[in-house]
């Protein structure tokens, strides 16, 4: 059973930058593909960033592409969201995700329901 861990998150000032890490436990990382979601208050979650296992691909939500970075340390167990240029609006609790793909299977890893496995979420504020 794979664990996240979730840490970083906090309170910044709008054109900040914070760093998340999802520290994971119970499985292969190396085997994991790797997300990040967010959902803010009356919203529903929302897709953020992918990373695949090997970290050689990875895909942004439109809203955050440019200015967030989503990475993974495989020697360390461990992804990363470095989140620049924040905006009010990416005020939220991000969660992170992960999934054991098959071999041969059709993922969209922008989708939740393809993760099997969440954090328990971290708190982003921005303030203007």
């Amino acid at each position: 059973q794979v664990q996240l861990v979730e840490s970083g998150g906090g309170l910044v000032q709008a054109g900040g930058s914070l760093k998340l890490s999802c520290a994971a436990s119970g499985g292969t990382f190396t085997s994991l593909h790797m997300g990040w979601f967010r959902q803010a208050p009356g919203k529903e979650r929302e897709f953020v960033a992918t990373i695949s296992w090997s970290g050689g691909s990875s895909i942004y939500a439109d809203s955050v592409k440019g200015r967030f970075t989503i990475s993974r340390d495989n020697a360390r167990n461990t992804a990363y969201l470095q989140m620049n240029s924040l905006e009010p609006a990416d005020t939220a609790v991000y969660y992170c995700a992960a999934d054991q793909p098959l071999p041969g299977g059709d993922y969209d890893y922008r989708k939740s329901t393809e993760y099997h496995y969440w954090g328990q979420g971290t708190q982003v504020t921005v303030s203007s």
